[in-house]
């Protein structure tokens, strides 16, 4: 099948080295490349370099708004599109250019989570379970017909980053799955009881509010990690905090009961790892090592 592939984080990489394995990719559409590290030196999307490397074509127009984009993509000639957090909302006109139209890969259990950060937000409100859905494109946001989808359980201290990783290798599968039984496939219109939005992460919401219950907190850890990473003040030093567990034990909000263990509102948590400024990631007990906690945490 010839295929127009649509992506570009990371998580979108294990689709591309899937479908170009079983079919022709016609072109490559990612976001271009954008300033990063202390350089600000433009740095291609992981969809862009993984793309070069297999010797694809790649585009990155900034929209879809000019003719000339719209003609240059209908004149690939695709047979099918697959989309994969592109970043970029399609036009009808290009929704409509493949013959067979647009599919896209979402990380969730459509309704629930529609939107940029299903897989941050699951893991926040405590989700048992989440999965990946093929959806048929319109134009709406995330409001296709569903046509395959297949779900897994959430760990209890499972972070974003553990889950974002095995949700991207069940997309890979589910599109070739899809692919193959295209013409098989009911589409499944999503009902409207059920649905919820997955806002963008703001950095703003990453401090850590001891003043919550325990289990809220540790969802807010496990979720935000490992970006853009939850943290507090240690000693007036910010301190990510990567992965936590509930704990026994109550206090003040905030404050250290034993080790890495920290009382919340109600019950307390343990932190399992934890990311020092200017230093990876380690693990709890490695980073108590050269970090003494005051009696309570800002």
């Amino acid at each position: 099948m010839r295929i127009l592939f649509m992506g570009t984080p990371d998580f979108s990489v294990p689709v591309l080295d899937a479908l170009a394995a079983r079919h022709e990719i016609c072109a490559v559409y990612t976001q271009p490349p954008r300033p990063a590290g202390r350089g600000k030196a433009l740095r291609p999307a992981p969809v862009q370099a993984r793309a070069e490397a297999l010797g694809l074509a790649v585009r990155h127009p900034l929209n879809f708004k000019a003719a000339e984009d719209r003609e240059a993509l209908a004149a690939l000639d695709a047979d099918i599109a697959v989309v994969v957090a592109y970043g970029l909302l399609l036009p009808q006109a290009v929704l409509d250019a493949p013959r067979l139209g647009c599919l896209n890969i979402h990380a969730s259990l459509l309704p629930r989570w529609r939107g940029a950060a299903p897989i941050h937000r699951a893991v926040m409100a405590g989700d048992a379970e989440t999965g990946v859905c093929i959806m048929q494109m319109e134009a709406g946001l995330d409001t296709g017909p569903v046509l395959l989808r297949e779900s897994l359980a959430i760990g209890a201290t499972e972070t974003t980053g553990a889950l974002h990783d095995r949700l991207s290798a069940l997309g890979a599968k589910l599109i070739l799955e899809a692919l193959d039984l295209l013409g098989e496939l009911t589409p499944e219109v999503q009902p409207e009881l059920g649905v919820t939005y997955a806002k963008k992460i703001d950095k703003a919401e990453a401090r850590v509010e001891w003043a919550r219950p325990a289990a809220e907190v540790v969802r807010h850890i496990n979720g935000l990690s490992p970006f853009p990473g939850a943290w507090c003040l240690v000693g007036g030093e910010r301190v990510k905090l990567l992965r936590a567990t509930i704990a026994e034990g109550a206090g003040a909000p905030g404050q250290v009961l034993e080790g890495f263990d920290i009382a919340c509102a109600t019950g307390a948590l343990r932190v399992l790892e934890a990311q020092r400024e200017g230093k990876k990631p380690m693990p709890a007990g490695e980073v108590l090592k050269g970090l003494t906690l005051p009696d309570r945490l800002d």
